[in-house]
């Protein structure tokens, strides 16, 4: 890698007053790694400085990039954290040591892969920029699996898509889960990757004519209304996406109106308002497919305006609107808060505490969990399955994995409602605490003061380990 050219992009980064500990640690990692290669055969240092390439487009902090250059050195070098400490501080040393503790994610043998996830959300906990240094360092090794056998390579392109992308997912880092999903998809499943794109790849090139058509229209239409568009596109839905939405959907494909998408960036929220009312007012909406994410921003801190419109031709087209500062943050989530912090720029959205709660609340249940079947079954509900987003009365967004019930809904709210819960008002209409939740449903719970506690029979309708521990921890506490 060029290193006039490596500097020169990080730069673009970081303070330029940080630029010399970014040189220094790359100095320090060419002699940690000196004469050490990958088995790709290019020298082993190349990997670290593509890290810190990764971490600096997804506009992280110096010190982040800084335990990106440094973060294998521990562990494939004779150095030692203390080196570390002495040159670049704590601070780097930390992400580095937490990074070298949670080793490489073993997914064979189910004590040592639930192990290994213990381990990652307890780094998390204490630093989640340990992971996206993790989530970087996986983006750039699985480019490289063909150096593996075929077992080896499907084994880890599954783990990045159940662990790596859904974490991703679950941080906001919306074009990071994309990267992960686009790269894993056709080595874990080969034959399904061959055949969904083989199946879609007619329709998706109808729609992307049909969105190249659009477009100058829509940007017209918003010139004429005084309206600035910094940027309009055509997204297209990526393939693992689609192959997991077909799956709920019997895979049929003309049940799917988002396979490509239009999202218009422009320079403020207001500018977002008016778009939205121009194109209404040129195309009708269709009902209950608007959806305000910048009111009610979705619980991993997204933001933007969602509407599905009939377009030209009056074909659904699916139009997202968002200014410059939510589509960093929908690309990159929680990654964007540091560079914020280092540059003193003003911040706006969900605050960073509120969006890693769910991390916290893992850390707590996983405490309590001793059995590894039971712990795992409980992250791939809690952690590794779509979510849905439930409002509250008052607005506030209630973060629920798929098929998730209104129990599930009263339990993430606090365990006394949960207990005491009686009946469900879903989205006015008095509903069963059983019945499932869709996306964007409005739930209220109503208390029955008089009531003991939660039956056993709720057992077999919870979806989340919150709800099924609270109401397991209360029917032990009756024997």
């Amino acid at each position: 890698m060029d290193r006039i050219e490596f500097f020169r992009q990080i730069e673009q980064a970081i303070p330029r007053d940080r630029m010399p500990d970014i040189e220094k640690a790359v100095a320090f990692a060419e002699k940690a790694h000196s004469g050490h290669r990958r088995l790709t055969g290019e020298e082993y240092v190349e990997h670290p400085l593509r890290i810190a390439l990764i971490l600096a487009d997804w506009k992280l902090d110096s010190e982040t990039i800084i335990a990106g250059i440094l973060h294998d050195v521990i562990e494939d070098s004779d150095f030692q954290a203390e080196d570390i400490r002495k040159e670049f501080g704590k601070n780097v040393t930390f992400l580095v040591e937490g990074v070298t503790k949670l080793g490489r994610l073993v997914y064979q043998g189910r004590e040592r892969y639930a192990e290994s996830l213990r381990k990652l959300f307890i780094a998390m906990s204490s630093d989640v920029r340990v992971i996206m240094i993790k989530l970087a360092d996986r983006l750039d090794n699985i480019k490289t699996v063909s150096v593996f056998n075929k077992e080896k390579r499907t084994r880890i392109a599954r783990e990045t898509l159940e662990i790596y992308a859904s974490i991703a997912n679950r941080l906001g880092m919306g074009e990071v889960r994309g990267q992960l999903e686009d790269l894993a998809f056709p080595i874990a499943f080969e034959k399904d990757y061959q055949r969904l794109k083989e199946t879609v790849s007619e329709t998706y090139e109808q729609q992307q004519k049909y969105v190249k058509k659009i477009i100058p229209y829509l940007k017209k239409l918003l010139n004429d209304a005084g309206i600035t568009v910094v940027d309009i596109h055509g997204r297209a839905k990526k393939l693992y996406s689609l192959y997991k939405k077909l799956q709920k959907y019997d895979h049929d494909l003309s049940r799917i109106h988002d396979l490509v998408a239009v999202r218009i960036v422009v320079p403020d929220v207001a500018s977002c308002y008016m778009a939205l009312g121009a194109i209404h007012g040129e195309f009708t909406p269709i009902k209950g497919r608007i959806k305000d994410y910048i009111a009610q921003p979705k619980p991993n801190g997204y933001r933007s305006l969602h509407t599905d419109i009939f377009g030209l031709d009056n074909k659904i087209v699916e139009i997202q609107i968002r200014d410059s500062e939510m589509h960093h943050a929908a690309e990159y989530g929680i990654a964007a808060h540091w560079h914020y912090v280092e540059t003193g720029k003003p911040k706006k959205g969900t605050p960073v505490k509120k969006r890693l709660e769910w991390i916290h609340d893992l850390i707590q249940w996983q405490k309590s969990m001793q059995d590894n079947d039971k712990y795992i079954q409980g992250l791939r509900i809690d952690v590794f399955r779509n979510r849905i987003f439930i409002f509250t009365p008052g607005g506030d967004v209630i973060d629920l994995p798929e098929n998730a019930t209104a129990l599930d809904f009263a339990y993430e709210i606090h365990t006394d409602l949960g207990n005491h819960a009686s009946q469900a008002k879903i989205n006015e209409k008095i509903s069963k605490l059983t019945a499932s939740l869709q996306n964007g449903d409005i739930v209220e719970i109503i208390e029955d003061k008089h009531r003991k506690g939660p039956a056993r029979d709720w057992l077999p309708f919870v979806q989340t380990e919150k709800a099924r521990s609270a109401i397991n921890g209360w029917l032990r506490k009756q024997q």
